[in-house]
């Protein structure tokens, strides 16, 4: 018959087996200790923005803070707020444009040295109040092929000529140029949020410009027409492409080169409608 180990023994080799495994942990436990001892240490060497738990968070707080910072300065000052990036170097560059409808220093829709003066000086001591981490600020006007990026800039440019770039292509291309419109099928909560637009594409073959005259003449046999019921021939319908923000990488107005503004008429346009009314009147100008 096996020797059976008496009661004392038992208890005393239980007792060995479970401090040796508590010290096994306990080590295990005072490595995990060092270690994460040693990685505080490290981060706060590198100043309290880089605590580990809430590096994410408050890298997040803090760009929400001095984004709203900002626009809220920009648009304090009575202009919009285009674009605000930063790039390397610490180089912090800001976009303004002027607001249709305000009052500012000196005539005119496009933004000056003046206003950028104005909104960098006072920028400047807005963001030290949030210590804000830059080397350099940079004001300027977003150029006449401005960037087009939130549903209000999109409704402040209906009627203009603007290109886009699809994230993917449609129909074998991915750039378009047309004019902004409403979107033509769009859902009801993706328009009423300004997030669905139109482009109406340029025909194939470019349209000639119509006189005053021509116009009249066309509405009189237009309504001629309806009266007898009859029918004209058909004319071309513009096409629309409809799309949303979401589908487009970028957005900008096709830049418009006048030294009267951004919607100044087309000089040669106008020209062209002045000689047709002049041919059509006998030579004789309205």
């Amino acid at each position: 018959m096996p020797e059976t180990i008496p009661q004392d023994k038992m208890r005393v080799w239980l007792f060995s087996c479970a401090t040796l495994v508590a010290a096994a942990h306990l080590a295990a436990l005072r490595q995990i200790v060092v270690v994460a001892e040693a990685v505080r240490l490290v981060f706060s060497r590198l100043g309290g923005f880089f605590q580990p738990i809430f590096f994410a968070r408050r890298i997040f707080d803090w760009m929400a803070s001095w984004l709203t910072l900002i626009e809220s300065t920009v648009t304090g000052l009575g202009f919009e707020l285009v674009d605000c990036e930063r790039s390397s170097h610490g180089l912090l560059r800001v976009y303004i444009d002027r607001l249709p409808g305000q009052t500012y220093d000196s005539p005119g829709d496009l933004v000056t040295v003046e206003d950028c003066e104005k909104v960098t000086r006072q920028l400047q001591y807005a963001l030290e109040t949030v210590d804000a981490d830059y080397a350099r600020l940079e004001v300027s006007s977003p150029g006449v092929d401005r960037p087009l990026k939130t549903p209000a800039h999109f409704a402040r440019f209906v009627g203009e000529e603007i290109e886009i770039a699809l994230k993917h292509p449609f129909q074998g291309r991915k750039r378009y140029t047309g004019v902004l419109c409403a979107s033509p099928d769009g859902a009801p909560e993706a328009i009423e949020a300004g997030l669905a637009w139109g482009l109406i594409l340029p025909p194939a073959v470019p349209r000639q410009p119509v006189s005053r005259t021509a116009a009249k003449k066309k509405a009189k046999e237009e309504a001629r027409a309806a009266a007898l019921g009859e029918t004209l021939p058909e004319q071309e319908v513009d096409q629309v492409m409809g799309f949303t923000l979401d589908e487009i990488r970028e957005a900008r107005l096709v830049p418009v080169v006048s030294f009267k503004g951004r919607r100044a008429a087309d000089a040669s346009a106008a020209g062209q409608v002045a000689v047709d009314e002049a041919e059509e009147l006998g030579g004789q100008k309205k």
